[in-house]
Formats: structure tokens, C-alpha cells, sequence
């Protein structure tokens, strides 16, 4: 078994930006963590391609948590790979399948209401795009501790940036699949974005959680991979 990082870099708002969804590949089969914005799949394809994989082994996707820039593509995925096995904790399976209202519109919808004149026009847009994610079901709801992928994996629930986060732990690679619990500063584990965690204190639990681990490969969705 062994983690490669997809990094993927587009240009928004006239700035380059980029993301590193992750790609676990044990034997022939293939997981891939996280799906980037809406119409990233191509964007994936193409780095699964070109690092030698075949799509036709992709049997499962992980979304670490229901933010846009996770579960944007996961839509397309799933229409593409009916087969696909979808995975993710209980509690972001309720938003990402549309039984609940998602944390992260409850909170744009209340920030909108606090907005400077200038940042009105781009709130509405979030929004918007918020509301135009299309709905998938999930296949494996999982919880803190379970163990996946032949017992390869466990399921570290971190939430803080959201309330269901998930990371992946595996014990054998010392790697950790960090998601949005932590980001790379300065050469240091952070967390991410503070303005946008819905709440900070159990942020920074979380990301004692998984520094306690003590791996020495950490992947990093905003950031890449940090190597102890």
C-alpha cells in the first residue's frame, strides 16, 4: 500500500490556488480522498493517469468532510463510477446526501447577514454554489475508530473545521490523511483557516489528536505533504 498526493493547481479570482486530493493505492485497487471544486474530475483523471493508474480499479471514494472544494466533483464521480463505493462519517453523510441542511450554508447564510458592503456579491455567489451541489448517498458511514481498506486504515474523527471531519490513519505507512485538520505554515502543522472552522478550540484538539500519532507523513490537502 502506498499514498500519492494529486496535486491540482487552478486560477481563481486571477490568483493561482491549489489543492492535493490523495490517492491510496493498495494492490490493484485504488481510493481516492476528496474530489476537489465542481467540474474537477477531468482535472483528477488526468493526474491518476499520468502517475501510471487505470480508472477502472477506482473502487472507493473518502470525503474527509462537506466543504465545496472537497465534495464538489463527488457528484460527477458517482455518475461516471456507478460502482464506486462512497465513504464518509455519519454525521457529513446527513449533508453530502441532502438529509440535513449542511453546517457550512447555515454558517455563509449567518456571515451574509455580517458583511462588509464590498463582500456582499461574492457571499451571495458562495451561496449559490452552496445550493447548486447536487446530493449523493453514501455507501459506508463510519465513525472514529473504525478500521477500513483490509484493515489498513483508521478512522480518526477530527472535527473542529467541521463538525464530522474525518482523517485517516495508517499505521503501517506512519501517514495521516489530514483533510482540513491541519494545513502547512512555516513549516509547522496549523489548522486551517480559522474564520471558516464552525468551532476553533475543537480544531486544535483535533490537531493534537493526529500530531500525537506521531507519524512522519502528514497529507495535507492546502499544503501538501509535511515530513517529519
Amino acid at each position: 500500500m502506498k499514498i500519492i498526493e494529486l496535486p491540482i493547481e487552478f486560477e481563481f479570482n486571477g490568483q493561482k490556488n491549489h489543492i492535493n486530493p490523495s490517492l491510496i493505492i493498495s494492490k490493484n485497487e485504488l481510493t481516492l480522498v476528496d474530489t476537489g471544486y465542481p467540474n474537477f474530475l477531468l482535472f483528477i483523471e488526468n493526474e491518476i493517469l499520468k502517475n501510471g493508474h487505470d480508472m477502472k480499479n477506482l473502487k472507493n471514494i473518502i470525503i474527509t468532510h462537506y466543504d465545496i472544494d472537497h465534495i464538489g466533483s463527488l457528484y460527477d464521480f458517482k455518475e461516471k463510477y456507478p460502482h464506486i463505493n462512497m465513504i464518509a462519517s455519519e454525521v457529513e453523510s446527513k449533508y453530502i446526501s441532502g438529509e440535513m441542511k449542511s453546517e457550512r450554508l447555515v454558517q455563509a447564510e449567518e456571515m451574509l447577514e455580517n458583511m462588509p458592503i464590498q463582500e456582499i456579491e461574492f457571499g451571495k455567489w458562495f451561496i449559490q454554489q452552496l445550493k447548486n451541489l447536487k446530493y449523493v448517498s453514501i455507501d459506508e458511514k463510519v465513525h472514529d475508530g473504525d478500521w477500513i481498506l483490509d484493515n489498513e486504515c483508521r478512522v480518526v474523527a477530527t472535527p473542529g473545521h467541521t463538525s464530522g471531519h474525518i482523517s485517516l490513519y495508517f499505521p503501517r505507512l506512519k501517514s495521516v490523511i489530514a483533510g482540513d485538520a491541519a494545513v502547512i505554515e512555516n513549516r509547522e502543522l496549523v489548522i486551517a483557516n480559522p474564520h471558516f472552522c464552525l468551532n476553533v478550540e475543537k480544531a486544535e484538539q483535533s490537531l493534537r489528536k493526529i500530531k500525537d500519532l506521531q507519524a512522519e507523513n502528514y497529507y495535507c490537502y492546502h499544503g501538501g505533504t509535511f515530513t517529519l
